[in-house]
């Protein structure tokens, strides 16, 4: 989970978190379960549910895990409702954040959502205070940890595939897309051959802010770290431009 739709920055987030790998999956699954009641257990005619099985799959979770969710999600099996909400503010210094969740219970995400905002220096605003910094865009990610992909060969495949354009970064390629056809371009690029690590719509920010602070920058890796370890949030976009140091 990370603001930047570079992934070297999400793959180095997660490599320092190995052991939250529960986690990952207890966040996933409440994902599936809402677009099973929304689309249908049907990947195929299910975009949202296809993105979320990619998801899955490039986070190690085995197959038959995906496939039990799925028919639970699509019977009597799983009661709980969960509802989107979404929570907007500002880390230290005037990062801008916005905090995706999925809850069974409103009050208590409002209530541990602002408390960690206030905990670490920053401050919980109202909904559209930074959202309007953001442009939602699809992001697919494919491992080019060996760097042999063929830059010409990969603009033709990207291209045909629907993707809008790529950067080759640290250790994979990253094509940006309609946030509405991720799915589709993801599938039909690993239908290619390729390895597709994510497929999934993204907030970008228009806009980064840098922090030089010692303590703006703790305060803000401990705010990012509270946020992704509690199981009713799904997703945090900011606009911190992290050191690469």
């Amino acid at each position: 989970m990370s603001g930047h739709s570079k992934w070297s920055t999400i793959k180095r987030k997660k490599g320092e978190k190995d052991g939250a790998r529960a986690k990952v999956f207890t966040k996933i699954s409440r994902e599936i379960i809402v677009a099973v009641r929304e689309g249908g257990g049907d990947p195929s005619s299910n975009s949202k549910l296809a993105q979320l099985v990619q998801k899955a799959k490039s986070n190690n979770i085995p197959n038959d895990n995906i496939d039990r969710l799925i028919k639970k999600a699509s019977g009597d099996g799983e009661k709980t409702d969960y509802e989107e909400c979404v929570y907007e503010g500002y880390g230290p210094n005037g990062v801008a954040v916005i905090v995706e969740c999925l809850t069974d219970n409103r009050n208590r995400t409002a209530g541990e959502v602002r408390h960690y905002f206030d905990k670490f220096g920053g401050n919980l605003g109202t909904s559209g205070c930074v959202s309007f910094m953001f442009t939602t865009k699809g992001i697919v990610v494919l491992d080019n940890e060996d760097e042999d992909i063929d830059e010409d060969k990969a603009m033709e495949d990207i291209l045909e595939a629907g993707g809008d354009d790529f950067t080759f970064e640290d250790g994979c390629v990253e094509i940006t897309t309609d946030p509405n056809t991720v799915a589709e371009v993801g599938k039909a690029l690993s239908d290619m051959g390729y390895k597709v690590l994510s497929a999934e719509p993204a907030k970008i920010p228009s806009t980064y802010t840098t922090l030089t602070d010692e303590d703006h920058i703790k305060k803000m890796g401990l705010l990012l770290d509270a946020l992704d370890d509690n199981d009713d949030v799904q997703n945090v976009w900011h606009n911190w431009e992290e050191s690469d140091s």
